[in-house]
């Protein structure tokens, strides 16, 4: 066997070139075989070992690009070594394969550690304060770091010069990768700046008129921050915007754990007058304001007990009017509602009179931050609002509708004819 081995690299050694085509596609078949044990065999054999591990079905760890990136790096390098071994192969040539062959182990090198960062970054997002410090901008942060190196040692490995060399000459186009990097380099300054601040978590509702965002933040990355508008559309926001725009962040009602309603209803001015005795029995109905109505009018009567004793005039006396007595029993019945917190700021107000009516606004908050929840609880409230407001002789102030005009011209319309009847 020996001997015939011999003798045909004797018959090759009379054919140079077959000799170098044979060894060329031994060196190919080696590599394949390499790739092939690589992966098939040593990269099978790692994953059927997680597998019988307390980690064997955290699919995350199992990812098989991340192995397979650097289980390509074995092919590159027998290329590399074998390639000198290839007779009648000229040394420019081989030079060439080799220098190659090292910019494809650096540029795999670099993908595998960039799929280590990004499992990095899926392992911490699993943390339950993972929100709190998202670290997905500095993980982008290195990755950019990563792949520039992996570009500097390609092309000194390309060129066949010391990537110091490259390294060097970096001073003088700093200026040139400023310009170039600037958007990165403001959104790391930004990034570093909302984390350290806690200005922004993933899960936060934010408001920001200007770009049409408000939502839900949803990613936050080196250069952009997605929110989930509500109606399901996604926004993207320059991470630099939330440094320099002004935005609203609704996290701190969140965990306050109670949303504000603050709503008005407009009255009409003209219904607003002093109750008379008989509404006033009549509002003694009222559980919530019967205390109320005794004590103020044990209060008004000794007002006017001693301006009757000054022989003061009549119309310096006080009286109950419809429209604080409403206020006195909207107070209370806020007070006694189960579904708000009583414990923040509660009142009703009025506010300035204006053409629409005169604003008397409820200003309280709910127990919950739900938001059908908090909907269906201000429904409610207005609900029995509108609806007990004539008890109380109040009108809701309200713009004349087409109905109203319609009418209103009938009347103008039966009038004359009326007066023609009469007469």
């Amino acid at each position: 066997m020996l001997e015939q081995y011999e003798a045909i690299l004797t018959w090759l050694e009379n054919y140079p070139e077959l000799l170098t085509l044979i060894s060329v596609c031994v060196l190919l078949l080696a590599s394949w075989i390499s790739n092939w044990l690589v992966k098939r065999i040593l990269v099978r054999g790692i994953y059927r070992a997680l597998r019988a591990s307390p980690i064997g079905h955290d699919t995350t760890l199992l990812d098989r690009r991340v192995t397979a990136r650097f289980a390509n790096v074995v092919p590159a390098l027998i290329i590399s070594l074998g390639v000198t071994l290839v007779p009648g192969l000229p040394e420019p040539v081989v030079l060439v394969i080799r220098n190659v062959c090292s910019a494809i182990i650096v540029l795999v090198i670099a993908l595998g550690v960039s799929g280590v960062l990004d499992l990095i970054t899926q392992l911490y997002q699993r943390r339950e304060d993972a929100y709190r410090r998202p670290v997905k901008g500095y993980i982008q942060v290195v990755q950019i770091v990563v792949y520039l190196l992996a570009v500097i040692l390609v092309v000194a490995a390309l060129i066949d010069r010391s990537p110091l060399i490259l390294l060097s000459g970096l001073g003088a186009m700093a200026a040139v990768l400023i310009l170039v990097f600037q958007d990165t380099l403001l959104s790391l300054v930004a990034s570093v700046q909302i984390s350290s601040n806690d200005i922004v978590r993933v899960g936060d509702w934010v408001e920001m008129p200007g770009l049409n965002a408000d939502g839900d933040v949803i990613d936050i990355a080196l250069h952009t921050i997605k929110i989930q508008n509500w109606d399901k559309t996604i926004t993207t926001v320059p991470t630099k915007r939330f440094i320099s725009d002004p935005f609203k962040n609704w996290r701190g009602m969140k965990e306050s754990g109670g949303r504000r309603i603050k709503r008005a209803i407009l009255l009409d001015q003209t219904s607003v007058h002093f109750l008379a005795d008989e509404e006033i029995e009549k509002l003694h109905r009222f559980q919530l304001i019967d205390e109320y109505l005794s004590d103020k009018q044990k209060d008004i009567e000794k007002w006017n007990a001693e301006l009757k004793a000054q022989n003061s005039d009549a119309v310096n006396a006080r009286r109950v009017t419809n429209i604080g007595t409403f206020r006195a029993y909207v107070e209370r019945y806020l007070r006694k509602h189960k579904m708000l917190n009583q414990d923040m700021t509660l009142m009703v107000r009025q506010l300035a009179m204006t053409s629409d009516g005169l604003p008397l606004e409820v200003y309280c908050f709910t127990n919950t931050t739900v938001w059908p929840e908090y909907e269906g609880i201000q429904s409610d409230i207005f609900d029995h609002l509108l609806a007990i407001l004539p008890e109380f002789g109040l009108r809701v102030f309200q713009h004349p509708s087409g109905v109203d005009m319609r009418e209103m011209g009938a009347t103008l319309a039966r009038s004359p004819q009326d007066a023609n009847d009469e007469e």
